[in-house]
C-alpha cells in the first residue's frame, strides 16, 4: 500500500508546488487532502488518517504548531500509528533554531528539490522503522513505535514554540516578578514568580494562578518560557505550564486521560499525550 500524505499551507500556490515536487523526489506517495488552516488540517488528518504530515508553521486561526499539537492529543493510535510530522516555513530563524538537529524535517519556502529529496529519505526510513520487528510482540512494538514518534513531536514543538529569538538581555535575565492586571483590568500587580502555580493560555492572554489569586498577562506562552527555570516549571499541556512542586497527584480518567491535582488549586489540570512520559512512575 502506497504511504499517505496530508499538506496545510494557505496558499494554493505553494501548496501545489509542494504538491508537484513531492510527486517527483515520491512518486508513490499519495496526498490524500490539502488544507488551508490549521483546523481544517486537524479535522482532514482525523478523518484520513495520513502516515505523513506537512504543515505550514503560519496559517490562520489556528497556526501549524497548534494543529500538531491538537493531534498529537486526539490522534486515534488504536487506529493508525501517529504520523510523521514536516513543518513548511519560510522563516529561517525556525530552520536554524528549531528543525536543524532534530529527527522531524522541515521544508523552506520555496521547495528546493535537493533538500526536499533529503525529507523524503528520511521520512521513508522513519516509516520503514515504524513496521514491527519479528522479535518484538504487536503491542510491545506499538508502543516503543508511539514513544519514538511523541518523542520526536515533542523535540520539535518546542524547538519551534520557542523559534523566535528574544533580545539577549530579556533571553538571559532571571524571571523574578509578573507585572500583571488583576481580574477586573484596572489594576496592576506585582506577583513574585514564587507564588506562581501555573500558566494557562486564554484567547489573547495568559493566566496567571497563584493559591488565590487570578491575573491575566498579554505575553504569549512561547516566550515566557524562554525565561522560566524548566526544573521549576512544566510544560504539561500545549497551554499549561504547571510549578513541578506544586503537583500533588496525577490521576488517570476512564479515557485514559492523565489529570493534574495541585497544591492550593481546586480545578484539575490536563495533561497532553505529549507530556504524559513525566508522569509515568520510576
Amino acid at each position: 500500500m502506497n504511504p499517505t500524505a496530508l499538506i496545510a499551507e494557505d496558499e494554493p500556490l505553494l501548496a501545489q508546488a509542494l504538491k508537484a515536487e513531492l510527486a517527483a523526489a515520491w512518486p508513490e506517495l499519495q496526498i490524500v487532502a490539502t488544507a488551508g488552516d490549521g483546523r481544517s488540517a486537524v479535522r482532514e488528518a482525523l478523518r484520513l488518517l495520513p502516515q505523513v504530515l506537512f504543515f505550514d508553521i503560519r496559517m490562520p486561526g489556528l497556526d501549524g504548531l497548534g494543529a500538531a499539537a491538537e493531534l498529537a492529543d486526539s490522534w486515534p493510535t488504536d487506529e493508525a500509528p501517529m504520523p510523521q510530522l514536516v513543518f513548511v516555513t519560510a522563516y529561517d530563524e525556525y530552520a536554524a533554531r528549531a528543525f536543524e538537529a532534530e529527527a522531524i524535517d522541515y521544508v523552506l519556502k520555496p521547495v528546493q528539490p535537493a533538500r526536499l529529496q533529503k525529507t523524503v529519505a528520511r521520512l521513508q526510513q522513519a516509516l520503514a522503522a515504524q513496521q514491527p520487528s519479528s522479535s518484538a510482540s504487536p503491542a510491545v512494538a506499538s508502543d516503543e513505535a508511539l514513544e519514538r514518534t511523541l518523542a520526536q513531536w515533542r523535540q520539535v514543538l518546542t524547538a519551534a514554540g520557542t523559534g523566535a529569538a528574544l533580545p539577549a538581555a530579556a533571553a538571559s535575565a532571571p524571571l523574578r516578578m509578573i507585572a500583571a492586571s488583576d481580574a477586573g483590568g484596572s489594576t496592576v500587580r506585582m506577583v513574585p514568580i514564587d507564588e506562581v502555580l501555573y500558566f494557562e493560555a486564554a484567547d489573547k492572554y495568559l493566566r496567571v494562578l497563584t493559591a488565590t489569586h487570578e491575573y491575566l498577562i498579554r505575553t504569549p506562552l512561547k516566550q515566557l518560557l524562554a525565561q522560566l527555570d524548566t526544573d521549576t516549571f512544566w510544560q504539561v499541556h500545549r497551554a499549561v505550564v504547571v510549578r513541578s512542586a506544586a503537583i500533588e497527584s496525577v490521576h488517570r480518567d476512564e479515557a485514559g486521560k492523565l489529570h493534574l491535582a495541585l497544591r492550593g488549586r481546586a480545578e484539575k489540570i490536563p495533561v497532553s499525550r505529549l507530556y504524559a512520559h513525566l508522569f509515568r512512575a520510576m
